[in-house]
Order: structure tokens, then sequence, then C-alpha cells
């Protein structure tokens, strides 16, 4: 099972109702995802924020967390621009100098702190439950942006964590989310071990997400490592990928996966049933279609 969601606004009016648009896309997809439920939002900047810092989208295993005091320790050790802003029980924290310093910084400080995306744009969020109750604890509706990608979850691979749910935001700007499941996950993550990559869960879906970083990482754009990754897995399944300037979705050969894709002159989004879009402003003259198999479907700015 599983729901999917996407969309990405062309029109400036509507990125000020992000959040309004796509709560209720990934709440009318709980039945098919009641175990987490997920969002990474893309949004060109916050209030403030010093020209050259990244987004580190972060999550503590105890509600409460003081992140305050986290980010004058990470802004001690580095001497580097720290703000935090709490989100929920998350928080994103706004920080200057380079990325894999700062990662590292993040770890050592404490390690039960776990680093969910990072980049120039994105902010995500995910945690256990249904979609109506994370959305209320986090705040979407108020959220504005260009682009989200969500996710309800129903666990068939791996136990019901915040960890293991999606997106899996594993490269900067970089989120993926996957209905389905791939049969030879196992192989691929094992040639990916063997070329250095590293895991930080024993999901599917983020050995897709870890081999699409993997191509990006190579020089392939968005279009050609999802191509790779056709190549590579087996199984049935729909991605929905997003970087901080398109975003893109694929099914298999099959396309047992259902997706569902509406066009418009104001947006495109997309969704696993299409009553997840049917609230979108002007979705009746909306180009609605069906994506075929195999093939590659990207949208940039």
């Amino acid at each position: 099972m599983c729901g999917i969601v996407g969309i990405r606004l062309h029109s400036g009016d509507l990125m000020h109702r992000l959040g309004e648009l796509v709560a209720p896309m990934l709440e009318v997809l709980a039945s098919r995802g009641p175990d987490s439920t997920g969002l990474a939002i893309y949004s060109h900047d916050l209030t403030g924020e010093p020209v050259g810092s990244l987004r580190y989208s972060v999550w503590a295993p105890t509600p409460y967390y003081d992140w305050d005091a986290f980010g004058q320790r990470l802004r001690t050790e580095l001497g580097v621009s720290v703000t935090a802003y709490p989100w929920g029980r998350d928080a994103v924290l706004v920080a200057g100098g380079v990325p894999d310093v700062v990662l590292a910084a993040l770890g050592r400080i404490d390690p039960s702190v776990r680093v969910f995306g990072w980049g120039t744009a994105i902010a995500l969020l995910k945690d256990v439950g249904p979609a109506s109750d994370v959305c209320e604890r986090y705040g979407v509706r108020a959220m504005s942006g260009y682009q989200a990608i969500g996710h309800t979850r129903m666990a068939t691979e791996s136990a019901v964590t915040v960890e293991h749910s999606h997106p899996f935001a594993v490269a900067s700007d970089l989120a993926l989310v996957h209905n389905g499941s791939f049969s030879n996950y196992a192989s691929v993550r094992r040639d990916l071990v063997g070329d250095g990559v590293r895991f930080d869960t024993d999901n599917d879906s983020e050995v897709a997400a870890r081999f699409v970083a993997a191509r990006l990482g190579e020089g392939a754009d968005l279009r050609d490592a999802l191509r790779g990754a056709m190549k590579a897995f087996d199984g049935f399944f729909t991605l929905l990928v997003a970087t901080a300037d398109s975003m893109a979705i694929v099914r298999d050969s099959f396309a047992c996966k259902p997706m569902v894709v509406a066009e418009t002159s104001d947006y495109v989004a997309v969704a696993s049933e299409y009553v997840a879009l049917a609230h979108l402003p002007g979705i009746e003259k909306a180009d609605v279609f069906e994506p075929m198999p195999e093939e590659v479907y990207m949208w940039t700015s």
C-alpha cells in the first residue's frame, strides 16, 4: 500500500498556501499508510537566514529536546552562525560552514540526534502516526514554499519507527518517497556498500534513495539517475523524487502501483489516488493522466 503525494507550484500566488494544499493530500491517503507520515517542504528562504547557510532537519528520540542548547554547542564548536527553529518535536537548524563538517559535528555533540535532511531549500519532517495527527503536530497547513513531496506509510519491509519513515533525504536537497517493494534491494545495497555508501536503516526505500544520490554524485542528472534505478531494481514500485529545482516520478514496467498526475498553469500535482487531488484549485480544468510504465516524468523550474 502506502500513499505518495507531491506538488510543485508555478504560481507565486499559491506559495503561501503550500501547506494548506498538501496537508489534505496526505490526510486523505492515511488509509493507505496509517503507520507513519512524512513530508519534505521546499522554500526559498527563512527570515534572517544568513547567506550561504544550509538547513539541517534534526530529530531527537526524546520529546521537548533543548534545541537552543544544542544549537549553542554547535555554534561554540564550529564558530559559525547557528539558529534553531523548533518544529513539532523536531527542529530545523540553520548553520553556516561546510556541510560535511557540520554533519560530523552534529553526531559528536549528541549521537542520539538524527539528521533527516539538509540543503539550501529543504525542510523535512517525519513521525509515526496518521497524517492528520502529524500535520497538526507540525503545523503543516501554515507552511509556505514552492514544492513538497510526502508519504503515508504501511510498513512491509522494516519496522514502524521514525527512522524508517519516508521521505529518505540522503543528499543535499534530495528527497525520495516510494510506494511498493523491491525484490532485489539486498543485492543493490551490497553493491553500494562495496562502493563505500553508508546506510542508516534496513529499509528497502533507503536503498533507492542512496542509489539515486550515488548516480547524481557521479554527474548524472535526475532523469538519468531514475533511468538507472529502473535498470537496477526489480519489483513493483512507484518512485517520487524531489531536488531543489525539480520533481520527478517513475513507475516500474508493470505499473502496478497507482499514480495520477494533474497539471495546470499554476502547478503540477501527483498522488497515489485522484481523491488526494480533488480539492486543488482549478483541478476541474487540469490535464489529468496516469503516467506510463518505465517513463520518467520530470518537472523543473
